[in-house]
């Protein structure tokens, strides 16, 4: 709760550490896919990237990042409205996230807390399980007005190539977190990113 940066290997904080990410980054895409009535396209693409068998039985342990990595960007290859999917996807893994692993007592004290004070504890938070969203990268985090947020080698966009930032399942997820627990006017914009050639994935939560 100190505001400041925390630099670091996200995958050394945990115990499912290196090449690993949480299973959100899969369960949760397919159902935004699903519930978008893309069922067909879901099952292709997971298919397509040897990853048939989450749909089957839905993982309950952290997966192997890399092939995260070729399933998020063969979606964003394929699909024209890939980015709205990716953006469910993070909503969809905060609204998890609120419901099983933030208890209710803490968020109720989040939420009536002065904006910069709720900020500082949910980063805090975030910066403690960092490991889960951001596998083998690096992750920095600063608390302040606006609220920043960087991966460096982000393995989700590894080797991935475009014009602009396409991590839009990390700041969707950022965005609602904050949205519910510091103030609803709290956007995320992602203003680099490793796919368009930038040194970190960074997003910049601002709720002014």
């Amino acid at each position: 709760m100190d505001g400041g940066a925390a630099h670091g290997a996200a995958g050394t904080d945990g115990p499912d550490s290196g090449a690993r990410i949480g299973p959100n980054a899969v369960i949760q895409l397919a159902a935004a896919l699903n519930a978008a009535g893309l069922d067909q396209f879901c099952r292709a693409v997971f298919a397509a990237v040897g990853a048939a068998d989450w749909l089957d039985a839905a993982p309950g342990t952290m997966v192997d990042e890399q092939k995260v990595a070729r399933l998020h960007q063969a979606v964003r290859a394929a699909s024209p409205h890939a980015e709205a999917m990716m953006r469910d996807a993070g909503r969809r893994t905060a609204d998890y996230l609120l419901a099983n692993r933030i208890p209710k007592p803490v968020q109720a004290v989040l939420k009536v807390l002065p904006p910069r004070l709720a900020a500082m504890i949910l980063v805090s938070a975030i910066r403690r399980n960092a490991w889960t969203f951001a596998g083998s990268g690096a992750f920095a985090a600063h608390a302040g007005s606006p609220t920043i947020f960087e991966i460096r080698g982000n393995p989700l966009c590894a080797g991935e190539a475009a014009r602009a930032p396409v991590c839009a399942w990390h700041a969707a997820a950022f965005e609602r977190l904050f949205q519910v627990l510091v103030s609803r006017r709290s956007r995320v914009v992602e203003t680099a990113c490793g796919a368009a050639g930038d040194d970190f994935c960074r997003f910049v939560v601002d709720w002014r």
